[in-house]
């Protein structure tokens, strides 16, 4: 059985017009706000503190452009790909048309620990900003439920409700979760802007000094750990199959969502370590603690509540972009056929979209928030190089699909966004690879042993499949046959077919 049989670009987009059960109703304003609403969020109002306080100091604007000009070439290819097949399913669907489907099912196994992992994350900050806020207000939540167990805790509750609610918001359907995700992403933004507003009077450039206690590798291994924070604009793509126009619309609402957070992202945390001192800044709630710091405590009750829709936003996206995910792989048969269904009046993979909603409880419950940021990372990493390296494939083996959106310099932009991803990997804790070789046994043993004797592919193939473009093709038979024995042997070889 071929592990490498590839799905036609025809078949996928044919595909998708059989399984027409997901609304089409986003824009490309909702587009942008889906993507800005993912992307802003764990990176300014979590894991800026933490970067800063333990890998780049300062220097951690640095380390947001590095990991932005890595996000940005990776936004390119993703945009071609989105553009050429509008199909749920994102970096996995891309790989299965381009790559193969073994490929394809190591892609949507990372994809589960970029979203899945990465939702945990989000729901655990935003249990630390309310956890503040509340303190702030005088009031004070036990200890042993808003702390992991291994921060000496029972249970992160706050996480396991929002992340309960945020999945009940996903199940009702899309345009809900658009409308609620749009208005979230205005009160962020509006956060963002008060905080910009009233730090800035406040910076002391005194707090910038050392600029690089850590030293250039520092800036490098923080653009590792923060490349987290530029998750969100993949999520744009797995909303394919419900957006109005996609060959418009994915390309504005992919680079548009980037360029927008990229932005921001430089301007928090300018301001943000010139408020305190970097070492003050290792806590889930950095942007709060600046502010209180700072002694500008009333205003931190607003910005405190602007990071929590902001984390609020970011948990929706992504539970929403992993359910889709789900489907796409339930649709194909990788996993069983109950990922696929789309419930008749919400139309939307509602039981996919609660189990991905109580993972992620357990995750943002049980979890401590730097573990979860390092495992999210390297699946996110894994998907871009994937992406980067199905477009150049594509380029080559099939010129003449017709491409909305084409990547300008190549194959120059996917090499150097391989070269970028597989760099900021290996500059990931050692103890995060052994995580991540783990996890991808797992993946390889579950594929093994369900998804290749389930695949719906397969199954459609009447005759052996053929190889993928991209690998070399051999004359075996002229080479290792002389004529009159080669004939009996197809003939065999034939009959075999047949009986099985």
């Amino acid at each position: 059985m071929n592990i490498f049989r590839v799905k036609s670009i025809q078949e996928l987009q044919q595909e998708a017009r059989d399984n027409e059960k997901l609304k089409r109703s986003i824009g490309t304003p909702e587009l942008i706000a889906l993507g800005v609403g993912a992307i802003i969020g764990s990176g300014i109002f979590v894991l800026t503190g933490v970067a800063a306080a333990n890998y780049a100091g300062p220097a951690l604007t640095f380390s947001f452009i590095l990991s932005g000009i890595t996000a940005g070439l990776a936004a390119l290819v993703y945009t071609e790909m989105a553009a050429m097949i509008p199909v749920a399913g994102s970096a996995y669907t891309y790989a299965y048309a381009s790559l193969g489907e073994i490929i394809a099912w190591i892609i949507g196994w990372n994809i589960i620990l970029e979203y899945t992992v990465a939702s945990g994350a989000v729901a655990a900050g935003w249990s630390g900003y309310i956890t503040d806020i509340l303190r702030s207000a005088g009031i004070t939540l036990p200890a042993s439920l808003v702390n992991s167990p291994y921060n000496g805790g029972l249970i992160n509750l706050p996480a396991v409700l929002i992340t309960a609610l945020m999945t009940l918001v996903a199940v009702r359907g899309t345009t809900t979760s658009a409308k609620t995700n749009k208005i979230i992403v205005a009160v962020k933004i509006l956060a963002i802007l008060a905080f910009l507003a009233l730090g800035i009077p406040r910076v002391n450039p005194a707090n910038w000094r050392p600029f690089l206690p850590f030293g250039v590798s520092g800036i490098i291994h923080g653009a590792a750990i923060i490349f987290f924070a530029y998750i969100g604009f993949d999520a744009v793509s797995t909303a394919a199959e419900e957006v109005r126009d996609p060959n418009k619309n994915l390309p504005r609402g992919i680079i548009g969502s980037l360029a927008i957070s990229t932005l921001l992202y430089i301007a928090v945390t300018i301001v943000l370590t010139g408020l305190v001192s970097y070492t003050s800044l290792n806590t889930p709630s950095p942007v709060t603690t600046a502010l209180m710091a700072a002694g500008v405590r009333g205003a931190s009750f607003i910005v405190g509540s602007g990071a929590l829709a902001g984390l609020t936003s970011v948990l929706l996206v992504t539970i929403f972009a992993q359910s889709r995910v789900f489907l796409a792989m339930g649709r194909d048969g990788l996993l069983p056929s109950f990922f696929a269904r789309v419930h008749p009046r919400f139309h939307t993979p509602w039981l996919t979209t609660i189990l991905v909603g109580t993972f992620v409880a357990i995750i943002g419950g049980f979890l401590p928030i730097g573990i979860i940021a390092e495992l999210a990372n390297v699946g996110t990493l894994s998907a871009f190089f994937t992406v980067a390296l199905g477009v150049l494939i594509l380029r080559y083996t099939r010129p003449e699909l017709e491409r909305p959106f084409k990547v300008p310099f190549m194959p120059w932009t996917s090499l150097a966004t391989m070269a970028c991803t597989i760099y900021l990997f290996f500059n990931l804790p050692p103890l995060t690879w052994l995580r991540f070789a783990v996890w991808m046994v797992l993946g390889l043993i579950v594929y093994f042993l369900y998804s290749r004797h389930h695949s719906l592919l397969a199954k459609s193939e009447e005759n052996p499949p053929a190889r993928p473009d991209f690998l070399p093709k051999f004359p075996f038979k002229p080479l290792f046959f002389p004529r009159p024995l080669s004939a009996p042997l197809t003939l065999r070889l034939r009959m075999l077919r047949r009986r099985k």
